[in-house]
């Protein structure tokens, strides 16, 4: 059993951690929620993985990634995404994610990213099986292009606006969509 694991596990979906925590304990995890930011960094346990979702309400979670590192410098961060895209996971890999997985995700996927992240020697780069593979829609494109450059941005609505060429509110009403 895995009885000495630490799992970090940082979402806004206060269900899916419920879910995902019991289910990491009956495998033997010691598992630890957030739902935000400050209650990520406020955590003293110091976690071997730590699961990070990419939108966390209104924040991103590709932003939380170095102050994770800092505070947790031997743990292996996992991105848990619905908005999975390769521009985002080549944005999370270079930030310092360890691996890329995207939602929907079961208890037996999140065991084998961990098993992966600490017991293969090596960081995986990025793993395309994990990524859908459709070929998108116009509007998943737009929504995928919207998302790389308010990264591109650090998050600041205005100046994201700005370079895409629309209004501000038009901006935040296409934010607050979930992805097509």
């Amino acid at each position: 059993m895995n009885t000495k694991i630490k799992v970090l596990i940082i979402d806004d979906d206060k269900v899916f951690c419920q879910l995902l925590n019991k289910g990491l304990a009956r495998l033997g995890y010691q598992a630890h929620t957030a739902h935000n930011a400050e209650q990520a960094l406020s955590i003293e346990d110091q976690p071997d993985v730590i699961l990070l979702d990419m939108r966390l309400g209104e924040e991103s979670g590709l932003g939380l990634i170095p102050g994770l590192q800092l505070k947790y410098p031997e743990a292996k961060i996992v991105m848990v995404t619905g908005y999975a895209n390769l521009a985002t996971a080549v944005t999370a890999v270079k930030k310092g994610a360890s691996n890329y997985i995207a939602k929907p995700v079961d208890v037996k996927d999140i065991h084998a990213i961990i098993q992966e992240c600490l017991f293969d020697g090596e960081d995986k780069i990025i793993d395309k099986a994990l990524i859908p593979e459709q070929s998108p829609s116009l509007k998943r494109l737009e929504w995928e292009h919207i998302h790389r450059v308010l990264e591109e941005n650090d998050g600041n609505i205005s100046h994201t606006a700005q370079k895409l060429g629309m209004h501000r509110r038009t901006l935040q009403r296409k934010l607050k969509k979930h992805a097509p």
